[in-house]
C-alpha cells in the first residue's frame, strides 16, 4: 500500500463520523443531553474525550476555528452536560442514523471492526491529543457504535497530522482555509461561517499568503499550489502509519465504501461540507 490508501480511508471514515455533526437526530440529541445550540454541540461532542478541558485545548487542538466562536461555547457546555455524557449520547445518536441509512451496517461493522482495532492500536500517537483520547475510551460492545468510534479516533489521527503538517510550513488556521478555498473553489463564505473567521481576518490572512508568494490575484500561485501539494502528501504519509502493515485493510477499505456512499446519498452529510470529504 502506498500513501494513497490513508486518503482513500479518510474518504470512506469521514462520511460514517459526520453523521454526528449533521444528521438531524444527531443534532437533537445533542440538544436533548443539555447542550445549547449547534455549535456548543459540535465543540462539546468533539471535545468530550479530552475531558472538561477549557477553551485554549480546544483552540489549540481544533487548530482552524477563530478563539471567539470556540470560547461561545466551551467551557459552559461542561454545566450542561458533562464529557461521559456527551460521549455516550454522541456515539448512541450516530449510530442510530448509520443503521437508518446502510441497511447492512451491522454485518459490515462485525467484518471491519477488528482489522480499524488493529489499526488504531498501531498507530503512534505522539503530538496527537485528540486521537490518543478517542483511542482510550472503551470500546463499546455494540458492533455498530464501535465501527463509528473506531472511524473517528482514526479520523483524528490523521487530523492530528494534518495539523502538524500546517503548524511546521507556517500555516495558521485562517490561512488553511484561504488556501484550500483557492485551491478548490469553494465559497470563501462557507469556511468564514462554519470557522467564525471575519472578512477583516480573511483578508489579512490572504495578505500574508501574498507576501510569501503564495498567493496572487488570480489565485493560488505555483508556489502557493506546491505548498498545498506537499501538505496533502504529507499529511497522508502520517497517516498511513496506522495502516501499514496491517492484514485485512484492503479488504477493510472494500467493505467500508459502500457504507460511505449510503451516508452521501442519504443526505445525511451535505457536501460540499467544511470537512471536504467526499466520498463519491
Amino acid at each position: 500500500m502506498d500513501n494513497a490508501f490513508a486518503r482513500d480511508m479518510w474518504r470512506v471514515l469521514e462520511p460514517l463520523h459526520a453523521v454526528s455533526y449533521f444528521a438531524p437526530d444527531c443534532i437533537a440529541a445533542n440538544k436533548a443531553v443539555g447542550l445549547r445550540g449547534f455549535w456548543m454541540g459540535y465543540f462539546a461532542a468533539r471535545s468530550a474525550p479530552l475531558g472538561a478541558v477549557g477553551p485554549s485545548m480546544v483552540e489549540a487542538t481544533f487548530y482552524n476555528f477563530h478563539p471567539a466562536m470556540v470560547r461561545r461555547a466551551i467551557p459552559d457546555a461542561w454545566s450542561y452536560a458533562t464529557p461521559d455524557a456527551v460521549i455516550a449520547t454522541r456515539t448512541i445518536a450516530a449510530a442510530a442514523v448509520l443503521r437508518n441509512v446502510v441497511p447492512d451496517i451491522v454485518t459490515i461493522a462485525a467484518r471491519a471492526v477488528p482489522h480499524l482495532r488493529d489499526a488504531i492500536n498501531a498507530a503512534p500517537d505522539g503530538g496527537r491529543p485528540l486521537f490518543a483520547a478517542n483511542r482510550d475510551l472503551p470500546t463499546p460492545g455494540d458492533a455498530v457504535h464501535a465501527l463509528w468510534q473506531a472511524a473517528t479516533a482514526l479520523r483524528e489521527h490523521r487530523g492530528d497530522g494534518h495539523v502538524a503538517c500546517l503548524l511546521t510550513e507556517g500555516i495558521d488556521g485562517c490561512e488553511a482555509h484561504v488556501l484550500f478555498s483557492a485551491s478548490t473553489g469553494t465559497p470563501e463564505q462557507m469556511w468564514r461561517d462554519n470557522r467564525g473567521w471575519s472578512e477583516i481576518d480573511w483578508q489579512a490572512a490572504r495578505e500574508r499568503l501574498r507576501e510569501r508568494g503564495l498567493l496572487d490575484a488570480e489565485g493560488l500561485t505555483e508556489a502557493g499550489s506546491a505548498l498545498r501539494q506537499h501538505i496533502e502528501a504529507r499529511t497522508d504519509a502520517l497517516a498511513m502509519t496506522a495502516y501499514r502493515d496491517i492484514p485485512g485493510m484492503v479488504e477493510t477499505l472494500s467493505i467500508l465504501a459502500p457504507a460511505a456512499r449510503a451516508v452521501a446519498r442519504s443526505g445525511e452529510v451535505p457536501y460540499p461540507n467544511p470537512m471536504g470529504a467526499d466520498p463519491a
